[in-house]
Protein backbone atom coordinates (compact mmCIF):
# COMPACT_ATOMS: atom_id res chain seq x y z
CA UNK A 1 0.00 0.00 0.00
CA UNK A 2 1.23 3.53 -0.85
CA UNK A 3 2.34 5.88 2.21
CA UNK A 4 -0.73 7.82 3.61
CA UNK A 5 -1.00 11.15 2.03
CA UNK A 6 -1.16 13.43 5.12
CA UNK A 7 -1.96 17.19 5.74
CA UNK A 8 -0.50 18.84 8.58
CA UNK A 9 -2.50 21.99 9.47
CA UNK A 10 -0.74 24.79 11.87
CA UNK A 11 2.07 23.78 10.08
CA UNK A 12 4.12 27.33 11.56
CA UNK A 13 3.36 26.22 15.03
CA UNK A 14 5.18 24.47 17.80
CA UNK A 15 3.12 21.35 17.32
CA UNK A 16 2.64 21.45 13.64
CA UNK A 17 6.60 21.27 13.38
CA UNK A 18 6.67 18.56 15.36
CA UNK A 19 4.08 16.82 13.97
CA UNK A 20 5.91 17.10 10.47
CA UNK A 21 9.14 16.37 12.00
CA UNK A 22 7.30 12.85 13.60
CA UNK A 23 5.52 12.05 9.68
CA UNK A 24 8.71 11.91 7.74
CA UNK A 25 10.59 9.68 10.65
CA UNK A 26 7.50 7.44 10.85
CA UNK A 27 6.84 4.68 8.06
CA UNK A 28 3.71 4.15 5.74
CA UNK A 29 3.69 7.74 6.03
CA UNK A 30 4.23 10.98 4.05
CA UNK A 31 3.40 15.10 4.43
CA UNK A 32 2.20 16.30 1.37
CA UNK A 33 0.31 19.67 2.57
CA UNK A 34 1.10 22.16 5.10
CA UNK A 35 -1.49 25.26 6.26
CA UNK A 36 -1.56 27.70 8.40
CA UNK A 37 -3.54 30.87 8.83
CA UNK A 38 -3.46 34.37 6.97
CA UNK A 39 -0.42 36.56 8.06
CA UNK A 40 1.75 33.86 9.82
CA UNK A 41 5.22 34.70 8.42
CA UNK A 42 5.75 31.48 7.50
CA UNK A 43 3.65 31.26 4.77
CA UNK A 44 5.61 30.30 1.79
CA UNK A 45 8.38 28.35 3.44
CA UNK A 46 8.97 24.87 3.39
CA UNK A 47 7.11 22.77 5.93
CA UNK A 48 10.23 20.46 6.53
CA UNK A 49 12.99 23.53 6.80
CA UNK A 50 10.60 24.92 9.65
CA UNK A 51 10.32 21.49 11.07
CA UNK A 52 14.27 21.07 10.65
CA UNK A 53 14.43 17.95 8.68
CA UNK A 54 15.45 19.69 5.11
CA UNK A 55 13.22 20.67 1.94
CA UNK A 56 10.06 18.50 1.45
CA UNK A 57 8.95 20.34 -1.58
CA UNK A 58 6.09 21.38 0.56
CA UNK A 59 4.87 25.08 1.32
CA UNK A 60 2.73 26.45 4.20
CA UNK A 61 -0.27 27.61 2.54
CA UNK A 62 -3.58 29.28 3.83
CA UNK A 63 -5.95 27.19 0.82
CA UNK A 64 -6.67 23.64 2.48
CA UNK A 65 -9.32 23.00 -0.46
CA UNK A 66 -6.88 21.64 -3.25
CA UNK A 67 -4.38 20.08 -0.41
CA UNK A 68 -7.54 18.22 1.30
CA UNK A 69 -8.90 16.75 -2.41
CA UNK A 70 -5.67 14.68 -2.94
CA UNK A 71 -4.63 13.54 0.53
CA UNK A 72 -5.98 10.69 3.10
CA UNK A 73 -5.77 12.21 6.27
CA UNK A 74 -5.17 15.71 7.99
CA UNK A 75 -3.44 16.15 11.69
CA UNK A 76 -4.86 19.03 13.17
CA UNK A 77 -3.90 20.33 16.24
CA UNK A 78 -5.15 23.82 16.38
CA UNK A 79 -7.83 26.18 17.90
CA UNK A 80 -11.49 25.33 17.87
CA UNK A 81 -12.42 27.63 15.34
CA UNK A 82 -10.26 26.38 13.06
CA UNK A 83 -10.70 22.57 13.73
CA UNK A 84 -14.54 22.72 13.26
CA UNK A 85 -13.51 24.48 9.90
CA UNK A 86 -11.40 21.06 8.82
CA UNK A 87 -13.56 19.04 10.04
CA UNK A 88 -16.29 20.27 7.45
CA UNK A 89 -13.87 19.98 4.67
CA UNK A 90 -12.11 16.69 5.71
CA UNK A 91 -16.01 15.39 5.39
CA UNK A 92 -16.88 16.62 1.93
CA UNK A 93 -13.36 15.04 0.80
CA UNK A 94 -14.02 11.52 2.87
CA UNK A 95 -10.53 11.36 4.35
CA UNK A 96 -9.54 10.65 8.00
CA UNK A 97 -9.52 13.84 10.17
CA UNK A 98 -6.74 13.64 13.80
CA UNK A 99 -8.35 15.85 16.22
CA UNK A 100 -5.99 16.79 19.25
CA UNK A 101 -7.72 20.22 19.41
CA UNK A 102 -8.24 21.05 23.09
CA UNK A 103 -10.94 24.23 24.08
CA UNK A 104 -13.93 22.30 22.03
CA UNK A 105 -17.50 23.58 22.83
CA UNK A 106 -20.40 21.54 23.01
CA UNK A 107 -21.42 23.44 19.99
CA UNK A 108 -18.37 22.07 18.11
CA UNK A 109 -18.29 18.77 19.09
CA UNK A 110 -22.11 18.70 17.62
CA UNK A 111 -20.50 20.48 14.11
CA UNK A 112 -18.01 17.88 14.43
CA UNK A 113 -20.06 14.68 15.31
CA UNK A 114 -21.87 16.11 12.09
CA UNK A 115 -19.04 16.07 10.28
CA UNK A 116 -18.08 12.17 11.13
CA UNK A 117 -21.18 10.93 9.39
CA UNK A 118 -19.16 11.46 6.33
CA UNK A 119 -15.53 10.74 7.32
CA UNK A 120 -13.43 8.57 10.06
CA UNK A 121 -12.54 11.39 12.89
CA UNK A 122 -10.31 10.38 15.53
CA UNK A 123 -10.66 13.25 18.26
CA UNK A 124 -8.77 12.98 22.18
CA UNK A 125 -7.95 15.74 24.36
CA UNK A 126 -4.54 13.79 24.48
CA UNK A 127 -3.25 11.10 22.08
CA UNK A 128 -0.58 9.68 24.06
CA UNK A 129 -0.76 5.98 25.30
CA UNK A 130 0.08 6.77 28.78
CA UNK A 131 -2.58 9.13 28.91
CA UNK A 132 -5.34 6.86 27.75
CA UNK A 133 -3.99 4.49 29.78
CA UNK A 134 -4.38 6.50 32.92
CA UNK A 135 -8.03 7.29 32.28
CA UNK A 136 -8.99 3.68 32.33
CA UNK A 137 -7.25 2.82 35.38
CA UNK A 138 -8.94 6.39 36.77
CA UNK A 139 -12.66 5.13 35.66
CA UNK A 140 -11.99 1.55 37.71
CA UNK A 141 -10.71 3.33 40.13
CA UNK A 142 -13.73 5.20 40.74
CA UNK A 143 -16.26 2.73 40.25
CA UNK A 144 -14.37 0.41 42.90
CA UNK A 145 -14.01 3.30 44.89
CA UNK A 146 -17.11 4.53 46.97
CA UNK A 147 -18.22 8.28 47.02
CA UNK A 148 -16.39 8.44 50.80
CA UNK A 149 -12.94 8.83 48.15
CA UNK A 150 -12.64 12.43 47.06
CA UNK A 151 -11.89 13.24 43.53
CA UNK A 152 -9.17 16.06 42.54
CA UNK A 153 -7.68 16.48 39.32
CA UNK A 154 -4.88 18.10 39.39
CA UNK A 155 -2.97 19.63 36.06
CA UNK A 156 -0.03 21.66 34.86
CA UNK A 157 0.88 23.45 31.89
CA UNK A 158 3.34 25.81 29.84
CA UNK A 159 2.51 29.60 30.86
CA UNK A 160 1.39 30.14 26.90
CA UNK A 161 -1.58 27.56 27.15
CA UNK A 162 -4.67 29.61 26.54
CA UNK A 163 -8.09 27.06 27.46
CA UNK A 164 -8.49 25.45 31.29
CA UNK A 165 -8.68 22.93 32.48
CA UNK A 166 -6.85 20.91 29.83
CA UNK A 167 -8.52 18.78 27.46
CA UNK A 168 -6.67 15.86 29.08
CA UNK A 169 -8.05 17.01 32.54
CA UNK A 170 -11.66 17.00 31.52
CA UNK A 171 -10.92 13.69 29.77
CA UNK A 172 -9.53 12.36 32.69
CA UNK A 173 -13.07 13.69 34.69
CA UNK A 174 -15.35 12.47 32.12
CA UNK A 175 -13.20 8.77 32.77
CA UNK A 176 -14.22 9.42 36.95
CA UNK A 177 -17.82 10.45 36.04
CA UNK A 178 -18.08 7.33 33.94
CA UNK A 179 -17.04 5.33 36.63
CA UNK A 180 -18.83 6.91 39.40
CA UNK A 181 -21.96 6.98 36.66
CA UNK A 182 -22.72 10.50 37.05
CA UNK A 183 -22.83 13.36 35.02
CA UNK A 184 -19.43 15.17 35.09
CA UNK A 185 -21.13 18.70 34.37
CA UNK A 186 -23.63 18.71 37.42
CA UNK A 187 -20.38 17.24 39.82
CA UNK A 188 -17.57 19.50 38.43
CA UNK A 189 -15.88 21.98 40.38
CA UNK A 190 -13.54 24.31 38.71
CA UNK A 191 -12.53 27.28 40.69
CA UNK A 192 -12.77 27.52 44.84
CA UNK A 193 -11.94 30.82 46.16
CA UNK A 194 -13.06 32.47 49.28
CA UNK A 195 -15.47 31.38 51.94
CA UNK A 196 -16.68 28.18 49.67
CA UNK A 197 -18.20 25.80 51.88
CA UNK A 198 -17.59 22.22 52.92
CA UNK A 199 -16.96 20.34 49.90
CA UNK A 200 -19.91 18.19 48.46
CA UNK A 201 -19.47 14.68 48.62
CA UNK A 202 -19.58 13.19 45.02
CA UNK A 203 -18.05 16.19 43.89
CA UNK A 204 -14.80 16.10 40.81
CA UNK A 205 -12.69 19.24 41.45
CA UNK A 206 -10.17 20.62 39.07
CA UNK A 207 -6.97 22.63 39.65
CA UNK A 208 -5.22 24.97 37.07
CA UNK A 209 -1.20 25.34 37.00
CA UNK A 210 0.46 27.34 34.36
CA UNK A 211 4.04 28.30 34.15
CA UNK A 212 7.45 28.05 32.24
CA UNK A 213 7.39 25.59 29.62
CA UNK A 214 6.04 22.30 31.22
CA UNK A 215 4.66 20.40 28.51
CA UNK A 216 1.83 18.08 30.42
CA UNK A 217 1.57 17.20 33.71
CA UNK A 218 -1.81 15.32 34.82
CA UNK A 219 -2.67 13.50 38.44
CA UNK A 220 -5.85 12.22 39.47
CA UNK A 221 -5.99 12.06 43.15
CA UNK A 222 -8.56 10.05 45.19
CA UNK A 223 -8.30 10.86 48.86
CA UNK A 224 -10.50 9.10 51.57
CA UNK A 225 -10.35 8.47 55.24
CA UNK A 226 -7.01 8.31 56.35
CA UNK A 227 -5.68 6.61 52.72
CA UNK A 228 -4.43 8.80 49.59
CA UNK A 229 -4.58 7.25 46.36
CA UNK A 230 -2.80 8.98 43.44
CA UNK A 231 -2.44 8.56 39.75
CA UNK A 232 -0.30 10.50 37.38
CA UNK A 233 1.20 11.07 34.07
CA UNK A 234 3.66 13.21 33.03
CA UNK A 235 5.09 14.34 29.62
CA UNK A 236 8.47 15.04 28.81
CA UNK A 237 8.19 15.51 25.23
CA UNK A 238 5.61 16.74 23.32
CA UNK A 239 6.59 14.24 20.17
CA UNK A 240 4.64 11.59 21.64
CA UNK A 241 1.25 12.91 20.55
CA UNK A 242 2.83 13.56 17.37
CA UNK A 243 3.29 10.04 17.42
CA UNK A 244 -0.22 8.79 18.30
CA UNK A 245 -1.63 11.18 15.93
CA UNK A 246 0.24 9.26 13.06
CA UNK A 247 -0.95 5.83 14.42
CA UNK A 248 -4.40 7.20 15.03
CA UNK A 249 -4.46 8.63 11.08
CA UNK A 250 -3.09 4.68 10.02
CA UNK A 251 -5.59 3.45 12.21
CA UNK A 252 -8.43 5.65 10.78
CA UNK A 253 -7.28 5.04 7.11
CA UNK A 254 -9.92 2.64 6.30
CA UNK A 255 -11.96 2.95 8.92
CA UNK A 256 -16.04 3.82 7.73
CA UNK A 257 -17.19 7.15 9.24
CA UNK A 258 -17.51 7.54 12.47
CA UNK A 259 -16.15 9.53 15.50
CA UNK A 260 -13.81 7.22 17.39
CA UNK A 261 -11.53 8.06 20.33
CA UNK A 262 -7.98 7.28 21.23
CA UNK A 263 -9.15 4.36 23.02
CA UNK A 264 -10.07 2.78 20.46
CA UNK A 265 -6.93 3.51 18.27
CA UNK A 266 -5.28 1.61 21.15
CA UNK A 267 -7.64 -1.35 21.71
CA UNK A 268 -8.49 0.50 25.08
CA UNK A 269 -12.46 0.48 24.95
Amino acid sequence: MDDMKLIVVGAAGRMGRTLTRIVTESEGVTVTGAIDRDGVAEIGKDAGVLAGVGELGVRVTTDPLPLFAKADGVLDFTVPAATVGFAEIAAQARIAHIIGTTGLTADDDQRIAAAARHAPIVKSGNMSLGVNLLAVLVRQAAKALDPDFDIEILEMHHRDKVDAPSGTALMLGRAAATGREIELDKHSVRARDGITGARKRGDIGFATLRGGSVIGEHSVIFAGNGETIELSHRATDRALFARGAVKAALWARDRKPGLYSMADVLGLG
